[in-house]
């Protein structure tokens, strides 16, 4: 029988997704386009180097994919073995951040810590944890989650803690995305519905009372009901950013010729990113960016739909989470830009300038590609087997 020259070599081939790879680098390439373009101007201010930051993000990049070319490899079992351990890695992380003079301090929050510098937002990589430790934990108590009316409950008892230390940086927004891919997948699990009721009433009634008790998170509410009310104090970001999106019409000016980055528009290279891809590709260019979008959720939850299929339980609810938070954030940071949600600080995944960021992004979606490479593997090997079987 003739064998190939990678089984000659006992060299396993790899099957990616390969509509998840063209999704990712199409907005991996519109990303670094528009953070080039938002960010030429502040790298002469604040580095005296016109490419000092489309240089960096073109590292954080490369970093990302070989990165998530290594963590390809890794087993899911690994992950579903360890996933408790990550966490507790995780919870740690958060209260080393806060430690003073470990932890950087930017813009009034803790969140960051420099490593080899690049600086890692200690959030992004719990929010990555919190799938891989949500997706073993609905498996090992699922039984408990369908019948139980106080399963979900428990269930979320670490992430009380982990919301506390996020609060404590503070960082409200990167809770509320944590909680939800924790409820999204408990939801999908099958967590009883009257619980997950009580669940949401809960979340809802305790982020309104940390607005309420906040006076910057209060000043960004009212900002948002009516940002030209004090449009050059608490409503700035927003006004700048509907005007970015007013002038750029159907086309856009043209990529590089947005003049809303240029110091009227805070944060264009990072958090408000898809207002300068607003101004610059107009409408067109956003509805490919949220097209891209859709289409990387619908891609990540037919991944998860197919190794439910194939019995590989822990695999499929690490793709719903993942999915969740993709779709998610980059639902909220969209919101924000447009003026659909109240101002806050989260980036758009795998297009906004950070090397963290795009290093645990990357990471996320290996992950999925390694999800569906052991779906389509164990088919190729029952197709194999089968065809021996029917030789023999």
């Amino acid at each position: 029988m003739k064998i190939s020259f990678f089984e000659a070599l006992d060299i396993r081939p790899f099957y990616p997704d390969k509509t998840l790879l063209g999704v990712c680098a199409a907005l991996l390439l519109m990303g670094y386009l528009i953070v080039a373009s938002s960010s030429l101007h502040l790298g002469v201010k604040t580095a005296g180097d016109v490419f000092h930051y489309p240089l960096r993000q073109m590292i954080h990049i490369v970093l990302g994919l070989i990165g998530g070319g290594l963590i390809c490899m890794i087993p899911m079992s690994v992950w579903q073995r360890y996933s408790r351990v990550l966490f507790i890695i995780a919870l740690v992380l958060l209260i080393v951040v806060l430690i003073p003079g470990i932890g950087v301090k930017v813009n009034g929050s803790i969140r960051w810590i420099s490593l080899a510098g690049i600086r890692i937002q200690v959030s992004e990589v719990v929010k990555l944890v919190s799938v891989l430790y949500m997706a073993g934990y609905v498996l090992r108590y699922q039984q408990q989650l369908q019948k139980s009316d106080y399963g979900a409950i428990k269930s979320l008892a670490p992430f009380i803690l982990v919301g506390a230390l996020l609060l404590m940086e503070p960082d409200l927004g990167s809770a509320v995305v944590i909680v939800v891919i924790a409820m999204g997948i408990l939801f999908l699990a099958g967590a009883r519905l009257k619980q997950f009721a009580w669940l949401i009433l809960a979340a809802l009634v305790l982020v309104a009372l940390l607005i309420w008790v906040s006076p910057y998170r209060w000043a960004r509410i009212t900002a948002f009901l009516d940002p030209w009310a004090d449009a050059r104090n608490t409503g700035f970001q927003l006004v700048q950013a509907l005007i970015a999106f007013g002038q750029g019409g159907l086309f856009g000016l043209g990529l590089g010729n947005g003049i809303q980055k240029l110091f009227y528009l805070p944060e264009a290279h990072t958090d408000f990113l898809f207002s300068v891809l607003a101004e610059e590709c107009g409408l067109l260019g956003v509805l490919l960016v949220i097209s891209l979008f859709s289409l990387l959720v619908w891609r990540i939850f037919a991944v998860g739909r197919q190794a439910e299929q194939a019995g590989q339980r822990f695999n499929a609810n690490v793709a719903y989470g993942m999915g969740i938070w993709f779709g998610f954030q980059a639902f909220v940071n969209m919101g924000v830009n447009m003026g659909l949600l109240p101002t806050k600080g989260i980036t758009l995944p795998l297009m906004s300038y950070g090397g963290g960021s795009m290093l645990v992004m990357c990471a996320a979606i290996a992950i999925v590609l390694r999800v569906s490479h052991e779906v389509q593997e164990k088919q190729v090997t029952q197709a194999k087997g089968v065809v021996r079987w029917k030789s023999a």
